[in-house]
């Protein structure tokens, strides 16, 4: 019998190894970018990936607002907020959002494929998302991420 032993490791807190990535969204389709952001702020993409651990990277996003919407969602998309009074239902169409809050578009598409609880919220507050090519974490010394 072989005295080796074969234990699987789990991560955590302690032992993650957190790095930060720039993603550069021109000329990406919003829903396959976003996916894949999702993925990396999970830790999916790393072979310590342990489920009930914030073991994702941190992501910074530039370029927000040349992102793309396939077939007619610039016009057909919405956003959709209440304000909790009565009758305050409010929406925003994706074009719209596009020339207020480019950087809204997507941090609501990420947030929208990252889980429902505190852990996912913990993910969440991994992302950082510009509509601009410039971003204030150069002391963080980020690579770039090819998708």
């Amino acid at each position: 019998m072989d005295s080796r032993s074969y234990k699987t490791l789990s991560a955590n807190k302690n032992t993650v190894e957190k790095q930060w990535l720039v993603i550069d969204a021109e000329a990406q389709i919003l829903g396959r970018l976003a996916s894949q952001i999702a993925s990396i702020l999970r830790g999916k993409h790393k072979p310590s990936f342990t489920p009930h651990v914030d073991c994702g990277d941190n992501v910074i996003v530039i370029n927000a607002d040349k992102v793309r919407l396939t077939g007619g969602k610039w016009q057909q998309k919405e956003y959709i907020r209440h304000t909790t009074y009565p009758g305050g239902q409010r929406s925003v169409r994706a074009d719209k959002m596009l020339s207020t809050h480019p950087e809204r578009i997507v941090e609501f598409a990420v947030k929208g494929m990252l889980p429902k609880n505190k852990l996912g919220a913990q993910m969440y507050r991994n992302l950082r998302v510009y509509a601009g090519a410039e971003h204030p974490h150069e002391a963080q010394e980020p690579t770039l991420f090819e998708l």
